[in-house]
């Protein structure tokens, strides 16, 4: 089998922020809670629960506020989001490498789809909802050689799936801190991924 290279969907390959803000602000004046949207764009990545508790959220409505902010994603978050610099670019030097797209995030599977189909990408296959050290499952059931991610869980997963890891500095974590994190390679965007999948030989290696 060729090479897979797996990407982080949020702020990775796509920008959705606009519409995290917003629907994170409406999710809070619905819910009658200090629910701070800003502060949840600007700090993408963490699960949703995860986010939620930390906010201050009572235990036993987070459940029915999760489904709520899936409910009301569709229509304010998938509108406003946008594809980052490089990222049709990036998936496409896969393919044309002859390899297998994967995208393993942190988000809820079907949005997640959403936001594939309304930017157009071609990904080869979608996993949802695995955060961190937990997408070294994903990574090693799709055999994927490295994983490009924003945040520093996303190089944790890829660390403890045994994949090159590939900090991308678009999101809340900076290039040193993706670095210190283990990232072997740290791009400023993905307009920079095609050249170092070119110039790396990931292309030769397959399993």
């Amino acid at each position: 089998m060729g090479m897979t290279v797996g990407f982080d969907l949020d702020m990775t390959l796509i920008d959705p922020r606009p519409g995290m803000t917003a629907v994170m602000n409406v999710l809070g004046e619905e819910a009658g809670l200090a629910l701070d949207g800003e502060y949840f764009a600007a700090h993408l990545g963490p699960p949703l629960d995860q986010v939620l508790r930390e906010f201050g959220a009572p235990e036993d409505r987070i459940p029915a506020l999760v489904a709520r902010f899936r409910e009301l994603y569709p229509e304010i978050v998938i509108p406003s989001t946008i594809a980052l610099p490089g990222a049709h670019a990036a998936l496409e030097a896969v393919r044309r490498a002859g390899g297998q797209t994967l995208v393993v995030t942190g988000k809820f599977g079907p949005n997640a789809e959403r936001h594939v189909k309304a930017l157009g990408f071609e990904v080869d296959v979608l996993v949802g909802e695995l955060w961190a050290d937990g997408k070294a499952a994903a990574l090693r059931e799709h055999r994927a050689l490295a994983y490009a991610g924003d945040h520093l869980g996303d190089i944790r997963g890829a660390l403890a799936a045994g994949v090159t890891p590939i900090g991308v500095a678009t999101g809340p974590c900076a290039r040193e801190e993706l670095t210190a994190a283990g990232a072997e390679v740290v791009f400023d965007s993905l307009e920079e991924f095609p050249g170092w999948l070119s110039a790396s030989g990931v292309r030769a290696s397959v399993r």
